[in-house]
């Protein structure tokens, strides 16, 4: 096989495919007597595994996936997948407590998180009094950061805003329900992110779609990969 014979299957340029050679993500190739490369069948698994691994990790660690198999560390290879699936069920798991935790806010308070909290700004004793909470508590959320209130140019005082002061709200709310302060540390910047509960609930529709998206490449990838390992020795990566 030529480079273009490569290329042409998956709509790259002759150079990417000599790029990904010269990178470590192809076995190498041999060479004509007037230096022409020659790659075969093996070298076709070998982009359509790092391809498949592309689509499912990303370019840099499918990059490094690929140029250990090729140096023969085998295990380290797997061991980067396992990572790889790792980050997916953390991203579910996160996934999921943001989602329970909407569901509890919109039980407890229907729309007041998209609501704009009237009234004029307030102090640190003054939200923590309002909240019945002590000024220490808000000062730990604020270190997690749950709050992030801004200081009061003549005094360095904190000072919260309509904004702040729905997160706080929020925060004692999902506080009571039992959630940890790194879980509501999540919700409340995905909250804050998207624009409110309603906002954040479409943007969660579609962050379930990415994650179902990126474990079916990864199912597809493992597929591509498998197939390329069986075709070369010892998964040695040498055609």
């Amino acid at each position: 096989m030529r480079p273009t014979d490569l290329a042409r299957e998956h709509g790259l340029s002759t150079q990417a495919v000599r790029n990904y050679e010269r990178d470590g993500f192809l076995p190498p190739a041999e060479r004509t007597a007037s230096g022409y490369r020659v790659y075969t069948e093996i070298h076709a698994a070998a982009l359509r595994a790092f391809l498949g691994l592309v689509a499912a990790y990303g370019h840099a660690l499918a990059g490094r996936i690929m140029t250990e198999i090729h140096g023969g560390e085998l295990d380290n290879a797997l061991k980067l997948i396992d990572l790889g699936h790792h980050q997916l069920l953390r991203d579910r798991e996160t996934l999921d407590s943001v989602r329970k935790a909407i569901d509890h806010l919109t039980d407890e308070t229907g729309a007041m998180a998209d609501r704009s909290p009237a009234g004029a700004d307030r102090s640190v004793g003054e939200l923590a009094n309002h909240l019945r909470v002590t000024p220490a508590t808000l000062r730990a959320w604020e270190t997690v950061g749950i709050l992030i209130p801004a200081r009061d140019p003549a005094t360095g005082y904190r000072v919260y805003r309509a904004p702040d002061i729905r997160d706080a709200e929020l925060a004692h709310l999902l506080r009571r329900g039992g959630y940890g302060l790194p879980q509501i540390a999540t919700v409340v910047t995905q909250i804050r992110t998207a624009g409110g509960t309603g906002a954040l609930a479409a943007a969660l529709d579609e962050w379930r779609r990415k994650l179902t998206a990126r474990g079916v490449a990864m199912l597809e990838a493992a597929g591509r990969l498998g197939q390329y390992l069986g075709e070369i020795p010892d998964g040695s990566g040498s055609p």
